[in-house]
This record gives structure tokens, sequence and C-alpha cells, in this order.
């Protein structure tokens, strides 16, 4: 009999690219208390009042340039990644988004409903560093939603991974699997705001531009890059407040400026290609390294389904 389940988490998309579900998206994704911390009020007052009226028409037209026929890219890659688990366990393997759908309550209902033996859910937050927008809040979600289910089951979260040799391993396979372009490699991690770094995860003490400067620097060994080969930087940051820096849209012109011509980029903070990736850098990205001089721009995929990406979930899961 199973008594232990998995409970795939990520960040979650849009139901469309349509204004209408961008701002739905939106209004859930920013009133989370761990990605703008401020006050209830204030955060009301930021999303509704300077966020929503004018971000959901320009974040739709983005989502609209790398929508699939089978959805948002993200979603479909989470639910490739979960098929593929599945088919190597017995164990039941269930998909949940932070935000969106299929959404974390869902994913626990099914659960209970079709496995009321289950004593324990191995939660697998799919984010490699530690930050209270990613890690935790998938964490505090997930208990909040069992909690509301007032069902008795053991919740054991997977740390997160940007230290463990199979991760790194995987990325560093998938990057020379993909990588055609050998001038230059930039790390573009997702930013948070500088406040955002006082927080550690319990008995580590990097911050999370530490844990990414880790993995560049393991990852940047195993593919043996010279030492000006390549850097890391950081994206999407949004808002008037100092973020983690450098800003990887300000990285890709000095680098042109300064002479790169051929530069491929590999964000290692996503493992499935999501519109951060795929709009933001391979689109916008290239667009502005091109338009400096740069005369080739590579975009390396996220692990996705990566075969080694997912025996090193499935040996973390002891499937």
């Amino acid at each position: 009999m199973n008594h232990r389940a998995v409970l795939l988490v990520n960040l979650g998309s849009p139901d469309s690219p349509s204004a209408a579900d961008v701002r739905r998206y939106l209004r859930e994704f920013l009133m989370d208390e761990h990605v703008i911390d401020s006050g209830l009020l204030t955060r009301w007052f930021v999303v509704n009042c300077l966020i929503l009226p004018r971000r959901p028409a320009v974040s739709a037209r983005n989502y609209q340039k790398i929508w699939t026929s089978q959805g948002s890219p993200l979603t479909v890659a989470a639910k490739n990644l979960q098929r593929a688990l599945q088919q190597q366990t017995a164990r039941p393997v269930a998909l949940g988004m932070r935000y969106g759908k299929p959404s974390i309550a869902g994913a626990l209902a099914e659960l209970r409903a079709a496995h009321p033996q289950l004593e324990e859910i191995l939660l697998i937050p799919l984010y490699p560093h530690y930050t209270v927008s990613t890690w935790e809040t998938a964490v505090a979600k997930t208990r909040a939603e069992l909690s509301k289910l007032r069902w008795n089951v053991r919740l054991a979260p997977l740390p997160p991974f940007y230290r463990q040799p199979a991760y790194l391993n995987a990325l560093t396979v998938s990057i020379r699997e993909h990588l055609t372009v050998s001038d230059y490699l930039l790390f573009s991690y997702h930013g948070v705001p500088q406040r955002h770094l006082r927080h550690r995860f319990p008995n580590d003490d990097a911050d999370y531009r530490e844990q990414c400067h880790f993995t560049t620097e393991q990852t940047a060994r195993r593919l043996a890059l010279p030492a000006g080969g390549y850097s890391t930087s950081f994206q999407s940051r949004f808002g008037g407040e100092p973020w983690c820096e450098p800003y990887t849209d300000k990285e890709l012109i000095r680098l042109a400026d300064s002479g790169v011509k051929n530069i491929a980029v590999v964000c290692p903070s996503f493992v499935a290609d999501c519109l951060e990736t795929l709009e933001e850098i391979g689109l916008t990205g290239r667009r502005h390294f091109l338009a400096r001089g740069g005369q080739t721009f590579q975009l390396i995929p996220c692990l996705n389904e990566h075969p080694l990406w997912m025996n090193a979930l499935r040996d973390w899961a002891g499937l």
C-alpha cells in the first residue's frame, strides 16, 4: 500500500494570454505577501492602483508571443515532467501551481480523494535556490491548503537543491548539449529586491545572491569555462527599489559594447521555460544584444524534462 506521495509545485501561468486572464493571475501573484511584503493596505493600493491598470495588457502581449497550441510553456513542461515521473513509480505524483491552475488546493484534494491512506507528502518546490517569494511561499501555501482540508498528513518539503551534485550535473550536461556559441556564457537568474537577501534558509549561511553565484561557479568549473568567458546577472526586476545586480538587460548591453559578439544565456533559477526565459531573454534580450552590435545570441533551454533532471527528482523522491 502506498503511504507516500509527491507534490511538484512551480510558479504557474495565467489560463490564457488574454488581458483578463493575465490580470487575474497577476492579482493573485502580486497580492501574495511573500512577493510584495508590505502591509495589506499598501500592497492592495500598489497592486490595484499602480500595477493592474496597465501591466496586464503589456504582459498579455508578451504571453501571446510565447504561448503554444498546448498552452503556457511552463504549464506544459510541468505536466510533462509529472507524467514522466509518474511512469517511473507506483507512488502518486501530483502537480500544483502556486498561482493559477492546476492549483495546489486542487492537487491536494485529488490526492486525498484517490489515496486516503497517505501518511506523507513529499513537497518538491521546483526552485533550486531559496527565496521567500519562491520556495517559502510554495511551502506556506501548501501548509495552508492542508490546514483547510483538515488532513492529518505529514508534509515533508524538499530543501533548495542548488548545491546538489545531481542538479548541477544535469544543468551542466544540458548546457553542454545545447551550447553552440563559444565566446561567452551569461548566467541569468531571477532577481529579488536586495532587502530580500536578509532571508536565509535554515542552516544555510548563503543568501540568494550567493546561492546563485555558487551555481554559476560550480557549473562554469564543470564546463571548464575560462575566467573571462562567463558572468552572473539578475533579471525580471520591477518597481523602483534596488534589486540584485548586475541587471541582465544592462549586462547584455555592456557585454555587446565591450566587444562580445557571440553570446549564450542560461537561466538556472528556472527549471522550466516560461515567460521570463522565452520572452524576456529569448526575444527582448536577444533584440537588445543584437541592436548593440552582437552577432549571435543563443538561449540555452531550461532543464524542462531532461532525463538527468528527471532522474535527480526520482532519486530525491525515493521513487
